[in-house]
């Protein structure tokens, strides 16, 4: 059965229960007509999952009538793989008044996401943008004013909360199977594969995406706020650069061109990869953005190695830090609460047989059509005065862990199920989970705890909603 334009108009309306706004009552009686999506900023993310899925998946119940991007080659290839022919753009206020979009789809820089985010709610379009919803604080606060004012509503594209594992972590304790929650140990390590192709790309530069503070940790401060069920207060951390950047023993301009070939175990053939190929190094020549930069470039200048200490507004404490250089790639989370202790992970290669490479184990995250896996992965929970119980979830890797199909379903085919979980994340979801790593930075380089009231006129709350 088709949705119609109205009944996703209302969807936007229920996705944004973060917002600062009274939600508006959408009544445009629009029939069947399809959902005019625009799209700037045509990267590997937003041609993909955000481009080229949605025609896949959605193409009864939505059409692209824009594309835009300052780079035209991307422009051009983006508008290919996506397969649309919707006139292409390389100014976004001209897109957005020629076109007239219902939703504006953000997937640029995160350096400029505020830029278009406000620029669209203003323009009267509700958006939806990746994650992170920006890179500071004073780019936070701007957005949180747009939207107030402009009664229009902002979907943060947050998919780890989807997944079937984290989802049961978060009914577990929502259920009060470990009782109050006191305190969590939450450490994510990225591999030598993954984790250093941060420092390859623009990433690597704190000015484009504020540090892998607020980049990749955004993903686990969002799930720590929502597990948690708080919003987070203050902030201790330590961080250095010691492994890329400066530290390398050689350096090159770039993978393709390197001397250092052979000796270097960084190194990235990215001609081997027919899409980075025609997406980016066909069209270097138009804005001289390198995929494959060594990433023991002198201009880096982000954290590889994170710690910090949260303090949430309902008193629960958590220590969490982030490897961008491990030899593996996964993560392991501990809930310690009044009445026991919850224990989960994934993809720690010593505790199953793990037969992926871990190049392999990304490109299947990454992948939206793989099939689920016929497998399982345990959560531990151990009560107080008893012995431990072994929950068991069932295993998917595609997509994000399963995320992905899961976020597109319930804003494109499922808008008016009741979600018992609360994963759709609004404005405030997306500040609250950058604000943890904007205190972070501010924190390393003050030496002193930063409270996230300071930052934004957002009070945190003891319950997020």
């Amino acid at each position: 059965m088709k949705n119609s334009r109205r009944t996703f108009l209302t969807t936007v309306s229920m996705l944004a229960g973060g917002s600062m706004v009274s939600l508006p009552s959408w009544g445009f009686g629009l029939g069947g007509a399809k959902l005019k999506v625009t799209l700037v900023g045509t990267g590997v993310r937003g041609t993909s999952f955000w481009g080229k899925r949605l025609v896949e998946e959605y193409g009864d119940i939505l059409e692209f009538v824009g594309l835009c991007d300052n780079n035209p080659g991307r422009l051009a290839y983006g508008k290919k793989y996506i397969g649309v022919n919707c006139p292409t753009f390389t100014n976004f206020e001209e897109m957005v008044a020629t076109t007239k979009p219902d939703l504006v789809i953000v997937t640029t820089k995160d350096a400029n996401h505020h830029e278009f985010i406000i620029k669209g709610l203003n323009m009267g379009c509700d958006v939806l943008t990746e994650k992170p919803l920006t890179i500071d604080e004073v780019k936070c606060q701007a957005i949180l004013e747009a939207e107030r004012k402009s009664n229009k509503n902002l979907i943060v594209g947050f998919n780890y909360r989807w997944s079937p594992y984290s989802t049961k972590i978060k009914e577990l304790l929502m259920n009060g199977a470990i009782g109050k929650v006191t305190s969590v140990d939450f450490h994510w390590y990225l591999n030598t594969y993954h984790g250093a192709s941060y420092f390859r790309r623009w990433h690597g530069l704190r000015q484009e995406g504020g540090t892998l503070w607020v980049h990749k940790s955004t993903h686990h401060f969002d799930l720590l706020n929502w597990w948690l069920d708080s919003d987070p207060a203050e902030v201790f951390a330590y961080g250095a650069l010691e492994h890329y950047g400066h530290n390398g023993p050689f350096r090159g301009e770039n993978c393709r061109t390197c001397d250092y070939k052979k000796e270097c175990k960084f190194h990235w053939d990215i001609t081997k990869s027919k899409r980075s190929m025609e997406l980016y190094v066909a069209n270097e020549k138009y804005d001289g953005y390198v995929r494959d930069s060594c990433l023991f470039r002198p201009e880096i200048n982000i954290y590889d190695k994170m710690s910090a200490q949260i303090k949430y507004a309902n008193d629960a404490i958590v220590n969490y830090s982030l490897t961008t250089y491990s030899p593996f790639e996964g993560w392991r989370i501990a809930f310690n609460g009044t009445k026991g202790r919850l224990e989960a992970w994934l993809d720690i290669p010593y505790y199953k047989k793990e037969n992926l490479s871990q190049s392999e184990l990304h490109a299947a995250e990454m992948n939206q059509n793989r099939k689920e896996d016929q497998s399982s992965e345990p959560i531990i929970v151990h009560k107080l005065w008893s012995d431990f119980e072994t929950t068991r979830v069932g295993m998917e890797r595609g997509g994000h862990g399963g995320g992905d199909k899961r976020l597109h379903d319930k804003i494109f085919k499922n808008p008016q199920q009741k979600d018992p979980f609360d994963r759709a994340a609004g404005v405030r979801d997306g500040a609250m989970s950058i604000l943890i790593g904007v205190a972070a930075r501010k924190s390393i380089e003050s030496g002193n705890p930063v409270r996230i009231a300071e930052l934004t006129d957002l009070e945190p709350r003891i319950k997020r909603l």
